[in-house]
């Protein structure tokens, strides 16, 4: 494989870098203590074409694939954790299961207006007794008609308060047929209302909430595939959603590197700088081999996802090992910054709380490693 970049994935890199250094991360503390991310950067990024980087060009994206979408996400994690996931929910997991599993005319209607970021997307999967286990979920959809008639209620839904189509989960039930199916939903149909809105640890930019359906009508034509195809839409599209997560992880690190480096040169202790002790330079030599190691996992596995290959235990790998390294290279962070490490005053604790979550979302890291050892065993070996 070609380990590469072309010129116009170089071109994008710097792009988002001249948006995130001008306009993201000036305002990236303040998304944080205000806990949302104003509609002007939304705006801007949609302008730019950042909402539909992965989306095909036929469809109003960019057509850049997952290598694109990682240098995007790469990017914008540098500054802001929130606003890279608030790109996560609407591209690669909300939208990707449009246009994975989407009809033509599906497709045609809602992914143009996604990729221009005049409609925001989500995935509606977690419910109150079915995280982990998500095909345990108890949110029905019986068909009457020309209409499902939907009701449960799902949790922990990124974008859920600011959603116009989310990509919904259920049990459906049809002309004698049942099992889990996907569905397009648009917030205006009647029985749709936003629920409760959690306050959470990090990622405070970032809007999730509680979706309520009661009673609420979705047309027959917005089924994505059969009943039956639920589980295979949801889990095809978790392998891109973590994908996208690990690479938001490398930006997350090349950005910590960075800070701590300079701090490093800067802060001085016992009549030197703190970079002149070998504790220090090894708590960077570590952090830097470990930012190489997710990097380079994370572009291989891109690459694989663009050449048409299956990729679902290479996603599973990513996604455990790049979030659990991450979480060590924060920490460091805040060690290396000693006490003030520890205050809200300094960069690295809005890091260290923000990326927590990556072991836990878009499947914990538990379920990460059942993936990946069930395909070494049935594979008998790497």
């Amino acid at each position: 494989m070609d380990w590469s970049f072309t010129d116009e994935q170089n071109e994008l890199r710097r792009t988002v870098k001249r948006f995130v250094d001008e306009e993201l991360r000036p305002v990236a503390d303040r998304i944080d203590k205000e806990h949302k991310i104003p509609a002007s950067i939304i705006a801007k990024m949609a302008e730019l074409g950042f909402l539909g980087v992965a989306f095909p060009a036929e469809y109003d994206g960019a057509g850049m694939g997952e290598v694109g979408y990682s240098i995007l996400l790469e990017e914008i994690s540098r500054a802001c954790a929130s606003t890279a996931v608030f790109i996560g929910a609407h591209q690669s997991i909300g939208g990707m299961a449009i246009l994975k599993a989407g009809s033509d005319e599906q497709k045609r209607k809602y992914l143009p207006p996604m990729a221009r970021g005049e409609r925001i997307g989500a995935y509606a999967l977690t419910e109150p007794e079915a995280g982990s286990d998500a095909m345990g979920m108890k949110t029905t959809a019986v068909r009457k008609g020309d209409t499902y008639v939907v009701n449960g209620t799902k949790i922990w839904i990124t974008n859920g308060g600011i959603a116009d189509v989310i990509s919904v989960f259920c049990r459906a039930e049809a002309d004698g047929e049942s099992g889990p199916a996907a569905f397009i939903v648009e917030k205006e149909f009647p029985g749709f209302r936003v629920g409760k809105v959690e306050e959470k640890m990090g990622l405070h930019g970032s809007s999730t909430t509680e979706l309520v359906f009661e009673d609420m009508e979705v047309p027959a034509a917005n089924l994505m595939g059969k009943i039956g195809d639920g589980a295979k839409i949801a889990f095809s599209v978790l392998d891109v959603g973590r994908l996208g997560l690990s690479a938001a992880t490398v930006g997350t690190a090349k950005e910590s590197i960075d800070r701590c480096v300079a701090y490093a040169q800067e802060r001085r202790a016992f009549g030197q700088l703190i970079a002149e002790f070998q504790a220090i330079q090894f708590m960077l030599a570590e952090m830097a081999a470990e930012t190489y190691a997710m990097e380079s996992m994370v572009y291989r596995t891109a690459w694989m996802c663009d050449s048409g290959m299956r990729f679902s235990r290479e996603s599973a790998m990513c996604k455990y090992l790049c979030t659990e390294l991450l979480d060590g290279i924060v920490d460091r962070a805040v060690q290396l910054h000693g006490g003030m490490g520890y205050s809200a005053e300094m960069w690295p604790e809005r890091f260290y709380r923000d990326a927590r979550i990556n072991r836990i979302f878009e499947g914990t890291n538990e379920i990460q490693r059942v993936v990946i050892a069930r395909d070494v065993l049935k594979k008998g070996g790497y």
